[in-house]
């Protein structure tokens, strides 16, 4: 999809890597495709895994699921992602994005399968 432009917008759909389950640090990928001089941001590694572990007590697939149409990891991935959202807003200042020292923009995917991804970029 072409980006958009306006006044006051701009908006690009992406198509992320194709991944499967785990928590993914995204920040570049996006960045790299939204706007020139988007500053890129550090992340600890160890938070992924701890997401990604913690997320699997909260919502475990051992538990007798019945919505099981596209595998055991069906209903567990539309619980994970009812509890964490679709959605994010991140402030940009003086072109760069506001995140801090350990920030980043992560892609929680919770499907063993590997999945491609696309998610609209909007900047306002």
């Amino acid at each position: 999809m072409a980006p958009t432009c306006g006044a006051d917008r701009f908006q690009r759909e992406i198509k992320l890597k194709i991944r499967s389950k785990g928590c993914h640090l995204v920040t570049d990928e996006i960045v790299a495709q939204i706007e020139e001089g988007v500053k890129n941001t550090k992340c600890d590694p160890d938070v992924r895994t701890d997401m990604d572990m913690c997320l699997d007590k909260i919502v475990p697939e051992s538990l007798p699921w019945d919505h099981v149409d596209e595998g055991p990891d069906d209903s567990v991935s539309h619980s994970k992602s009812s509890l964490i959202g679709a959605s994010v807003q991140i402030p940009i200042t003086n072109g760069r994005l506001a995140l801090g020292t350990w920030q980043g923009i992560y892609l929680l995917e919770f499907r063993k399968m590997p999945h491609s991804r696309r998610i609209v970029a909007t900047i306002l």
